[in-house]
């Protein structure tokens, strides 16, 4: 991956890390406002607390992971200093990292992504994508493209989850480390898991969790790649 964005049809391959705040931290109307939404819905308030990270507008990004389909190479936005892309050290693969503040990797990933084609991700239409603009308006940032449109306008954003039941026509979703055993491809879960990563953030692993972020990233890309030829003309 260049180190200037990507212009023309690239697709590029989307997930990101999201790591939510302390209980405690929040203030006293917004713990009430979502344990008495939790009561409501019969959801215990331990649970409510674990799953604070998948409120939108709650947990911070603190990984943008991005495969590039064209150059079968990837980049990791990363919380920390610098705020410049260079070559991830110590690394064989060729991937590039930019870290800076949470800001600064929403900025950045904006300039990046209004040059590309096709945005593949996995459940992004309905996570990803609306977390990474909440949070950008939260922070002042304009997103540059609008990755939560209509389900079936396939051309600048592609949401496998939402592909692989087929619009709503098949209820359960499965996960993205089961469709990776499905299609043969290694499951990115081996190194860690969605579960892990707000540990691994409070023990100042962030390079683990960017190399995990990077690996789901890769995953989503190399679903795509089985899928374009066979199951996505179906949608176009």
């Amino acid at each position: 991956m260049t180190l200037t964005p990507a212009r023309g049809a690239a697709t590029v391959a989307v997930d990101i890390e999201v790591v939510a705040p302390d209980w405690s931290e929040l203030d006293e109307a917004t713990r009430g406002y979502l344990l008495e939404r939790g009561r409501k819905k019969g959801t215990a308030p331990e649970e409510i607390q674990q799953k604070l990270a998948l409120v939108i507008g709650l947990g911070h990004v603190v990984a943008i992971g991005m495969w590039n389909l064209t150059e079968q190479r990837g980049a990791v936005l990363l919380e920390g200093e610098g705020a410049t892309w260079t070559p991830w050290p110590n690394r064989s693969d060729g991937a590039f990292l930019f870290r800076g503040s949470e800001s600064e990797m929403l900025t950045a990933f904006w300039q990046r992504v209004k040059g590309y084609g096709r945005i593949v991700s996995f459940h992004g239409r309905g996570y990803d994508g609306p977390v990474l603009m909440v949070r950008s308006a939260i922070l002042g940032i304009s997103p540059s493209r609008n990755l939560a449109g209509k389900p079936w306008e396939l051309r600048g954003h592609c949401d496998l989850a939402e592909l692989l039941v087929f619009h709503g026509a098949v209820r359960e979703h499965m996960s993205l480390e089961y469709w990776c055993r499905r299609f043969g491809i290694e499951s990115p879960k081996s190194v860690l898991d969605g579960s892990q990563v707000e540990r691994a953030y409070r023990g100042g692993e962030l390079e683990r969790i960017g190399d995990y972020c990077l690996r789901d990233a890769r995953a989503t890309a190399e679903l795509y790649q089985r899928i374009a030829p066979t199951l996505l003309p179906l949608f176009e």
